[in-house]
C-alpha cells in the first residue's frame, strides 16, 4: 500500500503542474509523459522502501533510509520530547499515518516515518514511549483517563466571538454591500484580503481543533484532534517548560481561556503548530492542566505582587512556580517552574534608573512564553530575582530530571487516577515493531 500511495501521490503532482502545458501538444504526450512519471517514481519507491528501515535496539531509536545516500541515524530515547500520530486526509483514505518522533537538538532533528499502517504507527509510538520512560519494549500501552473534549459549539462561539474576527466579518459585509449597490468592481481588491484572513485565522483553527480530546495517562499528555489531517500528539512527563493562559476582552465574558506551552523538542514552525494545549476550555479546566503538567504545584494560589502604574501587571513567586499577569485588553498569565528556568536577568534602562525601576526576565527556551516582572521597584525586583534563585536552587534535585520517567522513585499517581479508583482501562498491547 505505501508505494501505491507514493507513486500515485507524485503522479498527481505532475499533471496538476506540467500537464497544463504538455496539453498544448496533445493529449498523447501528456499520457506519455504521466506514464514516464509512474515507472520512474515505482523504479525509485520500491528500491527506498526496500532498504528503508527502523526499529528499537536497547535504548536507542535506529533508522536506515536512503537509496542511492544511504543514512543510518541512531538516536538516544533519552533525548527524545514528544511522540505524534499525523494522519492527513490522503493518509485516512488509505489506512497510512505519519509517525513524528521530536527530539532534542533544533529544527532538523525530528524523525519522521511516512505512511506507515495505522496499527504499526500506533505500536511503535506505545513501544517508544515505553522504552523512553524505562520499561520493556513489550509493556503494555500506558492506560489514560479522560480530562476535557471541547464542544463543537463551544469551539465554534469562541472563534467567532473575538474582536478581529467581528471587525474583519463586519467590514467584509460592508464591503460586499457597497459592491451591489454601487457596482464599484474596485471594492473586491479590499474584500479579496478580508476574506483570505478570515479563512487562515477562523476556517483554519476551526478545522484544525474539530473533535478535540485530551487525556491523562503514564506516558504524558495525549491530544486528539483534527478534521481533515487528524493528530494524536503525546507531551511525555516533564517535556512542557512553561505554559500560558491567554484570555482575550470578549472571552473573558463566556469564562474561556486558551492554553499555550513551550513544549521541548518542537522547533521553529512545529513550536508554533504544536504550541495549544487546550484551544479552548474554561478556565478552571485551564488550570486544572497546569497543574497536571506541573505536578504538586496550584498555580491559581501562588500570591501576586501588583504593580501599580498605567497598564498594571502582576507576578509572584512560591517554592514551586514563577507566576506573572499583564494585558488589559487580553489578559496573559505566565507560568514558569523554577527549576525549568533557563536564565534570570535584571535590566534597568537609563529613565527607569533615574524611576528606580527594574524588570526582571525569566527565560524559557524558545516558544510562546516570555515570562518577566515588568517595571517593578529596583528593592522589590531585586528579592524577585533573589527568591528566584533560591528556590531554582532548592528545585534542581538528581530526582527532578525527566529521563525514565515511569520508574523514578518521585513518580506519584494522578489524581484523576485516584478519583476512579474502581476503574480498569482497556489495555492494548503494545508489540515493538520493527520494518
Amino acid at each position: 500500500m505505501i508505494i501505491p500511495l507514493q507513486v500515485i501521490a507524485v503522479t498527481l503532482v505532475f499533471i496538476a503542474l506540467i500537464g497544463p502545458i504538455l496539453v498544448m501538444f496533445g493529449f498523447a504526450w501528456v499520457l506519455f509523459m504521466a506514464m514516464a512519471v509512474v515507472f520512474g517514481s515505482f523504479a525509485y519507491a520500491l528500491p527506498s522502501w526496500w532498504y528503508g528501515t527502523f526499529g528499537l535496539r536497547e535504548d536507542h531509536l535506529v533508522v536506515h533510509t536512503g537509496l542511492l545516500l544511504r543514512s543510518s541515524r541512531e538516536i538516544p530515547l533519552s533525548r527524545l520530547q514528544a511522540v505524534d500520530v499525523v494522519r492527513p486526509l490522503l493518509m485516512q483514505v488509505f489506512g497510512m499515518a505519519e509517525l513524528r518522533v521530536e527530539l532534542a537538538g533544533g529544527d532538523g532533528s525530528a524523525i519522521r516515518l511516512r505512511c506507515l499502517p495505522v496499527n504499526t504507527a500506533e505500536r511503535m509510538r506505545a513501544a517508544v514511549l515505553a522504552h523512553a520512560a524505562g520499561l520493556p519494549g513489550r509493556a503494555p500501552e500506558a492506560p489514560e483517563w479522560p480530562f476535557y473534549r471541547l464542544p463543537f459549539p463551544l469551539l465554534l462561539g469562541a472563534l467567532t466571538f473575538r474582536v478581529p474576527i467581528l471587525v474583519s466579518f463586519i467590514l467584509l459585509l460592508m464591503l460586499l454591500t457597497a459592491f451591489v449597490v454601487f457596482l464599484e468592481p474596485g471594492v473586491l481588491g479590499a474584500v479579496i484580503p478580508l476574506a483570505l484572513g478570515l479563512l487562515r485565522y477562523y476556517w483554519g483553527p476551526l478545522t484544525r481543533y474539530t473533535d478535540f480530546y485530551a487525556s491523562l495517562s503514564g506516558d504524558g499528555l495525549r491530544l486528539r484532534y483534527g478534521m481533515f489531517q487528524r493528530r494524536m500528539q503525546t507531551v511525555p512527563p516533564g517535556r512542557v517548560q512553561a505554559v500560558r493562559i491567554v484570555e482575550p476582552l470578549l472571552w473573558r465574558a463566556l469564562g474561556v481561556a486558551r492554553v499555550e506551552a513551550t513544549v521541548a523538542g518542537y522547533a521553529g514552525a512545529r513550536q508554533g503548530d504544536s504550541a495549544d494545549l487546550l484551544p479552548v476550555a474554561p478556565r478552571t479546566t485551564a488550570f486544572t492542566l497546569v497543574n497536571e503538567v506541573f505536578p504538586d504545584s496550584e498555580a491559581a494560589v501562588v500570591p501576586l505582587v501588583t504593580n501599580r502604574d498605567m497598564w498594571a501587571s502582576a507576578a509572584g513567586v512560591d517554592e514551586r512556580l514563577f507566576v506573572s499577569v499583564r494585558g488589559v485588553f487580553c489578559r496573559v498569565t505566565e507560568i514558569v517552574p523554577v527549576e525549568r528556568m533557563q536564565t534570570l536577568r535584571l535590566s534597568s534602562g537609563p529613565i527607569a534608573r533615574l524611576r528606580g525601576r527594574a524588570t526582571v526576565d525569566v527565560d524559557t527556551p524558545p516558544g510562546p512564553v516570555s515570562a518577566r516582572a515588568t517595571d517593578r521597584d529596583a528593592g522589590e525586583a531585586r528579592r524577585f530575582l533573589d527568591a528566584l534563585i533560591e528556590h531554582g536552587r532548592r528545585a534542581r534535585v538528581p530526582s527532578a530530571g525527566t529521563e525514565r520517567w515511569a520508574t523514578r522513585a518521585t513518580l506519584h499517581a494522578r489524581p484523576s487516577q485516584r478519583e476512579h479508583p474502581g476503574e480498569e482501562p482497556e489495555v492494548s498491547p503494545g508489540d515493538t515493531p520493527e520494518a
